[in-house]
């Protein structure tokens, strides 16, 4: 083989011009290497990308689920807690009530007051029938209340102990039915009130 010099004819000097560096086939292959490498290295990060993208938005729906299901809990929810307070209130407004009766005095101005309501409710009548606890009727004879006067009662009104009614109250009997006005009718009659 000639050295290269003779092989190529040249007319005119050359200038600025380099020889091609060579490469070992090592560094030809190292170089292949670090590219497949990169192509390797951006696919996979590429994929996780994808990946991390389609697994946020599935937990974006997820959470859209849940925040879904939440809100319609606390849709159903809300009435029937109301509902439930709604029967605590009333049961507490029943319980004070019932407190409040029982703190009220036992005396002839009350015993006369419940008698006079009771009758009230059934004017319509001619003959009463008042049934009274039996210390309640002693104190109304002891303090000559005017129930008991028969110038002052409804003619044809007859007053009786019964072991049925307790202190504080009356059941007024007439030919057309009867008025229960002991103090436990009335704390029911208000709790049903309470509960339309």
């Amino acid at each position: 083989m000639k050295p290269w010099r003779e092989t190529i004819p040249l007319t005119q000097p050359l200038r600025g011009i380099r020889m091609a560096a060579t490469r070992s086939p090592r560094e030809e292959t190292d170089r292949q290497l670090r590219e497949r490498e990169q192509a390797a290295f951006e696919r996979g990060r590429q994929a996780g990308e994808q990946a991390l993208s389609h697994q946020l938005l599935q937990q974006r729906r997820e959470v859209l689920e849940l925040q879904q299901g939440v809100l319609q809990s606390l849709t159903q929810s809300v009435p029937l807690l109301l509902k439930e307070v709604e029967g605590l209130l009333v049961e507490l407004a029943v319980e004070a009530a019932r407190k409040w009766m029982a703190g009220q005095p036992v005396d002839g101005p009350a015993i006369e007051a419940t008698v006079r309501e009771a009758m009230a409710q059934m004017e319509q009548a001619t003959e009463f029938q008042i049934l009274l606890n039996e210390e309640d009727l002693a104190l109304l004879e002891r303090q000559q209340s005017p129930l008991l006067t028969p110038a002052s009662a409804p003619a044809n009104t007859r007053i009786s102990a019964s072991a049925e009614v307790p202190r504080g109250g009356c059941i007024v009997q007439t030919q057309f039915g009867s008025v229960d006005a002991r103090r436990e009718t009335k704390v029911v009659q208000f709790q049903n009130a309470l509960h339309p």
